[in-house]
């Protein structure tokens, strides 16, 4: 049932301002807790204005949390912005255990499964895939060169997203003699679209080809947390075997994959193919062996089948991009609902980037589950920041143009919004990049705020689905694991239908309660972890893949 749709909104009740849900026009009257003001100029949906004269210096509070300190004097209903508040976060220490949390009501999804691949050592991937990976940027064109020879004639290639089609449409314009202004006005939307050829292999998911710009030239910290990474991804349960290219001379050696392969699954038993390129000789003699062994690995892994599992074998990689400022009220705590639901049931959560903890420290360490673990994540956030102060930057730079443009003025402002999405349930591990963190319960995992490097290291860290948030649109995906992208707001669900699967707008709009919007994700969530969906990420081929250099990246 519709429910009113509210102008303003006090997040928390320690809030000294107040969020614009829609636009809200100059000398707007503002009725609040008894007081009477009117806006001293317009406050766009998304940004906040103060709801009492304040003093230079006076801290600002949103989500209950310290998020700012003023430039300068501030009348009641005047807009903060970059000019007047700057970030200010409050210190950290070791606290008290606060591990009581009220448990969500999961009697809606108590005995419910989804249908995903069992793997040998008990976990369970909601997809299937066969990877190809150097482990250096050396063999990246040799990684593309079986590609070029498996994707298409295997059926995994997407189709019609290349644009061919409309190139061809425009060559044979030009060759007909159509002139300059006749091109630019060229509807190419009728362009005809290329067939899915049908994979030969049908319970393969796909074959999916990792590359990257490292494996040497670097630190060798960073070429041992690549073959960490890597580790991660052959040994995650949406992926069935894979075929690794080395040249022989770099850093990234197969012996260090074969170590950390070993330290997340010492019985490992699915088909490893290592293939060197200074020991082959030619480039044909790599070649055929390399398509020879993914053929027949394909063939085995075509074996394995779909099967019950219920939801505790579900982990859940939490993400947000492009965030705006509505991300805080709609789609983030929408997940952290379920992601309370999720560990209710037994099943996992990861909530990473950790310069978008900043503001939240205490509240964090204070719901680990013992003091250990507490003093991990403080020491990690304390030398991550550190380590991007010394180079210039630190974690009040985070937000980025199109964040503060959308109401996300400082750092603290953006963490306290990106917290919502772990929920409230105690945190059972922290965890370094790249380890697993597939724990049950929610986890802790190290990365940057980076979108793309912080969803590949939850992926190598067990994530088998991902639920992305998005305010402003963000066309993430990855190789293995389904990104499914949430709107924080109608408009630009509608904008973008192409990239975004579901609207958290209807909690804005008064469509939808969080709890309402999060039963909804969930199921989806199921169906898509049957392989009874495809994320437009997934639709698009959108197969991002970035590790992380353990130099500064915010």
């Amino acid at each position: 049932m519709r429910r009113e749709k509210l102008a303003y909104l006090q997040i928390h009740t320690k809030d000294n301002v107040l969020v614009a849900l829609r636009d809200l026009a100059e000398g707007t009257a503002i009725s609040f807790a008894g007081q009477e003001f009117v806006l001293r100029e317009k406050v766009k949906a998304k940004h906040k204005f103060t709801i009492a004269a304040m003093p230079m210096d006076e801290p600002v509070y949103m989500y209950g949390v310290l998020v700012g300190k003023l430039n300068y004097a501030l009348d009641a209903g005047a807009l903060i912005s970059t000019e007047n508040l700057r970030h200010a976060a409050d210190d950290f220490h070791l606290g008290t255990r606060k591990l009581e949390w009220d448990k969500p009501d999961v009697s809606a999804f108590v005995g419910k499964t989804f249908n995903g691949f069992h793997r040998s050592n008990g976990t369970v991937g909601t997809a299937n895939h066969w990877l190809v990976i150097p482990l250096v940027f050396c063999e990246n064109r040799n990684v593309l060169t079986l590609k070029k020879a498996l994707e298409e004639k295997l059926g995994y290639q997407v189709a019609s997203k290349d644009y061919t089609n409309e190139v061809d449409t425009l060559i044979q314009k030009y060759q007909a003699g159509a002139s300059m202004d006749d091109l630019l006005q060229i509807d190419l939307s009728n362009s005809a679209e290329g067939k899915q050829k049908s994979k030969l292999f049908a319970n393969v998911d796909g074959v999916k080809f990792l590359n990257h710009d490292m494996g040497c030239g670097g630190t060798r910290m960073d070429s041992d947390a690549l073959c960490g990474l890597l580790a991660g991804y052959v040994t995650h349960p949406n992926v069935a075997g894979a075929t690794i290219l080395s040249l022989g001379c770099q850093h990234a050696q197969a012996s260090i994959l074969r170590d950390e392969i070993a330290k997340r699954d010492p019985n490992f038993d699915k088909p490893l193919y290592v293939f060197e390129q200074q020991l082959e000789g030619t480039e044909q003699e790599l070649m055929h062996k390399a398509i020879k062994a993914t053929f027949a690995g394909l063939a085995q892994a075509n074996q394995q089948e779909r099967k019950p599992a219920t939801l505790d074998k579900l982990c859940i990689g939490l993400e947000c991009g492009g965030s705006d400022g509505f991300s805080g009220i709609s789609a983030n705590p929408a997940l952290g609902f379920l992601s309370d639901i999720l560990v209710t049931l037994g099943g996992s959560v990861i909530l990473a980037e950790f310069p978008e903890l900043c503001g939240v420290e205490q509240e964090l360490s204070d719901r680990c589950i013992d003091e250990d673990t507490a003093q991990k994540f403080m020491s990690l956030m304390q030398v991550y920041n550190a380590k991007a102060e010394a180079d210039g930057s630190g974690f009040y730079m985070n937000p980025s143009p199109g964040n503060i443009r959308d109401g996300l003025i400082t750092d603290a402002i953006k963490s306290a919004g990106a917290a919502k999405k772990g929920g409230t349930s105690p945190v059972t591990a922290v965890v370094d990049y790249p380890e697993l963190a597939n724990a049950p319960g929610l986890n802790l995992l190290c990365t940057p705020g980076n979108d793309v490097e912080s969803t590949t290291a939850e992926v190598a860290a067990g994530a088998t689905i991902v639920l992305f948030t998005t305010g402003l649109g963000t066309p993430t995906g990855n190789p293995i694991t389904p990104v499914v992208k949430l709107s924080t707001n109608t408009p630009v669900y509608e904008r973008m239908p192409d990239i975004i699967d579901i609207n958290c707008g209807t909690i804005i709009d008064g469509e939808e309660t969080i709890e309402e919007a999060a039963h909804r994700i969930l199921d989806y969530v199921i169906r898509v972890a049957s392989g009874e969906e495809q994320p437009k990420a997934v639709q698009l081929g959108q197969d991002d893949f970035i590790p992380w250099r353990r130099g500064v990246s915010l």
